[in-house]
């Protein structure tokens, strides 16, 4: 490794961070019906790099971080297909809308679960996260992220299918 485990980590961690804050743009603008490609370039491949960097940590075994981060680049494969490749056509743009949500959950999920591990009050209410206060974070989150996927997939048009203002034509007076 080319830094330290300390200096490593905190850089996986402010990718993360970025990814997060990077997919809850984008979906709120799917919930809008409007497509931000560079915001949507951005939340991909942090995220992507997410999962790719956790992979590098010295962990012994099979995880449950190791598991979300392979799911992870499952459905961003997806995502990634069905933007890029499909260019959202047909159900293309239903299955991308999906797989961007699941992953940004995915990334939400392990923010909860290193939340609950690192910080001290988190921690106390939950030490072993098989506590009552960790179950209702992640189902509060699960619910939230069900919502608002179904709102996105509802909404959203595609790139370049945005419904856009009309304008009024007024007749010129004569």
């Amino acid at each position: 490794m080319f830094f330290s485990l300390t200096t490593f980590t905190v850089v996986h961690v402010l990718i993360s961070l970025a990814a997060i804050v990077a997919g809850f743009v984008v979906l709120g603008a799917m919930i809008k019906g409007r497509h931000w490609s560079g915001w949507t370039a951005f939340f991909l491949t942090t995220t992507v790099l997410t999962s790719v960097t956790g992979f590098m940590f010295p962990i012994h075994g099979l995880t449950p971080g190791l598991v979300v981060g392979v799911l992870s680049l499952i459905v961003l494969g997806f995502a990634i297909y069905g933007l890029y490749s499909k260019h959202l056509a047909g159900s293309w743009r239903s299955a991308y809308v999906v797989n961007s949500v699941v992953a940004l959950y995915f990334n939400f999920f392990v923010l909860i679960a290193q939340s609950f591990q690192k910080i001290p009050a988190l921690k106390a209410l939950a030490p072993t996260q098989s506590e009552p206060p960790f179950a209702i974070a992640q189902l509060v989150a699960l619910v939230a992220f069900v919502v608002l996927g179904t709102l996105a997939v509802k909404r959203f048009r595609g790139v370049g299918q945005q419904t856009r203002p009309s304008l009024k034509v007024v007749p010129a007076i004569s």
